[in-house]
């Protein structure tokens, strides 16, 4: 059986992508389930919720993406990088795994666009520098 819990986080689009996947195929099997689903986001509608709901909602354990930048570059103290491999890791948020590929993503694609602006850059100058004598 399915818990309201793990449908919130379904909603939420929180669980792990093979978590996902089985509610999923569940919903298609159970019209009971796909009731349930629909109470469960007709009481999010009318702002009915619970604290864990607008925690998970809301996001307020993830980090910000700016932080997580801060994380890439190691300028984040022991403390929090290991709070932050936490949430990673053995929560599993889904948003803040993304945020980091994509930051990942963007500092992997700047090396060789900034590789390429010096290069452009030497290559503009070179005929105005004083020549060896």
């Amino acid at each position: 059986m399915v818990s309201d819990a793990e449908l919130e986080a379904f909603l939420d689009e929180a669980l792990p992508a093979e978590e996902m996947a089985r509610i999923e195929r569940l919903l298609r099997e159970r019209p009971e389930l796909v009731q349930k689903l629909a109470e469960l986001q007709a009481r999010r509608d009318s702002g009915v919720h619970s604290l864990g709901e607008i925690w998970r909602r809301h996001r307020i354990s993830c980090p910000s993406r700016e932080t997580w930048g801060s994380f890439l570059l190691g300028a984040v103290d022991p403390d929090m990088a290991a709070a932050m491999h936490l949430h990673l890791e053995v929560v599993g948020c889904r948003y803040c795994q993304a945020n980091l590929a994509d930051l990942q993503s963007q500092q992997t694609e700047a090396a060789p666009a900034a590789e390429d602006r010096r290069r452009r850059y030497f290559d503009s100058t070179t005929g105005y520098l004083p020549r060896g004598k």
